[in-house]
Parts: C-alpha cells; structure tokens; sequence
C-alpha cells in the first residue's frame, strides 16, 4: 500500500490498476487531501491512513478506473467502509454531495497528466 501525497502521473497511477485488473481501491482523506491506494480491501487503505493519524470521519472508499481517466466516470463511489449512518451516510456510496465533490478535487489534485 502507498499513501499519495504528491501529484502522480496518470500512467504512474495505472500500475495500481494492474492487482484488480483496471480497478485501484482507494480511500481518500479529505482533510489531509491524501489517499491510500494499493490494498486489496478499502478497510486496508483505511486502517493504514488511521495510523498515519487521519481521523475516521474524514474517510472516504472509492473506486478509480484509471482507463475512463479524465472522465468523470473515472471515480466510483462505493465502499462498505462509507457506511456511516452515525455521520449521515446510510449507503455505501457517498450521500453528501459537497464531500463527492471534495474527494474528486482531492483525486485530480493528485493524479494528473
């Protein structure tokens, strides 16, 4: 597993694609505007940034395609770990349209061309 802290090239980001055949799990920290990609679970991703000392709520599964790039069909969201009634979120998708909207500004900040 790898946190992305910096910008990554497009074509450095399709190497992740290769564990699950053009598909990098991924889990955004929307706070810190980092993401961990490379795990086989999104639970993975997420227990590596909590020890990094992201905080739960700030979270976020999503799926990238790395083929669609730069669609916006490139980031699906879709994770048992964004299930949260607690926070508002009763599905696995991503419920609150302005923290959608943070995690794609966070994932074209660090993958770009």
């Amino acid at each position: 597993m790898k946190i992305i802290k910096e910008k990554v090239s497009i074509q450095e980001f399709k190497k992740f694609a290769e564990i699950f055949d053009g598909l990098v799990k991924a889990v955004v920290d929307i706070e810190n505007e980092i993401m961990a990609v490379g795990g086989e679970l999104h639970s993975d991703e997420e227990a590596f940034l909590l020890q990094e000392g992201s905080k739960h709520q700030n979270l976020w599964g999503i799926n990238l395609y790395p083929e669609k790039y730069p669609d916006k069909d490139w980031v699906e969201f879709d994770s048992i770990i964004n299930l949260r009634p607690s926070l508002g979120n009763k599905t696995r998708g991503v419920d609150n349209s302005e923290i959608r909207k943070k995690i794609v500004e966070v994932v074209n900040k660090l993958v770009v061309k």
